[in-house]
């Protein structure tokens, strides 16, 4: 075993590009959901560049019309901040490619089967009270303070990532290194330099000493940002929506998914199965791996990992969980969730007020 290592993780502000492109997919989802019922099926994928968003996708039993469509991106993209040049929630040009949803999937789905073949991953332990892994908890809670801060100056976008030491038995000693890239006004880096370090000090607290590294907008501007400054496109955070890359990934994007993809709600099923055993059967950490063929509602296969009897685990599983994917909608009533486009900012799973993170 290494006597000490280092694990880096990221985080994304909610203006980062590609979240600006999850939250949009997520909130027409959102709209669909309200207005149809367990029919329903949205899978719909967002670009977004200088002044201008593309949806496409595929939809069934979708009651909106181009114009309600259109009033939601303009919208979500008003909520998030967005009223600067280059990239403007009135001025936006928007261009609508969704369209209905292939009749040979419908085959598969109607009665609940797995929306798509595929594989997901749930990951739990105790590093922090989120159960979460302490470099993508830490990378979260620094952009969420300081998003919450009421300086002017500050614009949308902003990026940042944690370097935790870790000791050879796996536990947190100390903060390695910060990076946080911080959108701000012309003239104002330095009053985001300063902002970002005494965040991201007052979240991480003892683990900074005197020898942990902050780089902060290291470029040394950081005006031009947010979609003028990078295309974003749904589903490209995947690591950010999880675990930092501290657990492997299926590869499947959650965003603009209906429940019936089990790319999204698997995961979700993965993730609370995984804190499941952390909590209640006397495990430090755990890993779940589900599978899953199109159209077939059992899933092809389980395996727990952990650091405790992970057979044992895994049999309880197979006992108390129905793993089908109308088991999963109903266990946590994704159908009538309302707030998938809020939840897909600073992660699907830690510290959140969701379904699958009541244990």
């Amino acid at each position: 075993m290494r006597e000490k290592y280092i694990f880096t993780s990221e985080s994304v502000s909610p203006g980062h590009p590609d979240k600006v492109a999850d939250q949009i997919s997520d909130a027409i989802l959102d709209a669909a959901l309200v207005r149809g019922d367990e029919t329903t099926r949205v899978a719909v994928e967002t670009l977004v560049t200088t002044n201008h968003v593309t949806v496409a996708g595929e939809v069934k039993n979708f009651n909106l019309n181009d114009w309600e469509v259109e009033n939601i991106i303009r919208s979500t993209v008003a909520r998030i901040g967005y009223e600067q040049e280059g990239f403007h929630w009135r001025d936006l040009k928007i261009n609508n490619l969704i369209h209905s949803q292939s009749a040979d999937i419908a085959l598969g789905t109607d009665d609940f089967g797995a929306g798509d073949q595929g594989l997901m991953f749930g990951y739990a332990c105790d590093q922090t009270p989120s159960f979460m892994p302490a470099p993508i908890h830490y990378a979260h809670e620094i952009l969420k303070t300081i998003g919450k801060s009421n300086h002017g100056f500050v614009r949308p976008d902003a990026k940042c990532q944690v370097s935790m030491e870790y000791n050879g038995k796996g536990e947190v000693e100390r903060v390695d290194q910060v990076v946080v890239s911080l959108q701000h006004e012309e003239g104002y880096c330095d009053g985001a330099r300063k902002m970002s370090e005494s965040n991201a000090r007052r979240v991480l607290g003892d683990l900074v000493d005197d020898k942990t590294v902050f780089h902060l907008n290291p470029t040394g501007n950081f005006v031009i940002g947010g979609p003028d400054g990078d295309v974003g496109l749904t589903g490209r955070k995947i690591i950010v929506d999880t675990y930092g890359g501290y657990a492997p990934h299926g590869g499947g994007a959650f965003s603009g998914k209906d429940p019936t993809k089990v790319d999204r709600s698997a995961a979700y099923l993965a993730r609370w199965m995984a804190k499941y055993a952390v909590k209640h059967l006397d495990v430090k950490w755990c890993q779940v791996q589900l599978s899953y063929a199109i159209g077939v509602k059992e899933p092809t296969s389980l395996y727990v990992d952990s650091d405790g009897d992970s057979d044992a685990i895994e049999q309880f599983f197979r006992g108390t969980v129905d793993m089908t994917p109308k088991g999963i909608i109903d266990k946590f009533d994704l159908m009538n969730f309302r707030e998938y486009s809020k939840n897909c900012v600073y992660g699907h799973f830690g510290d959140k007020q969701v379904p699958w993170e009541r244990v």
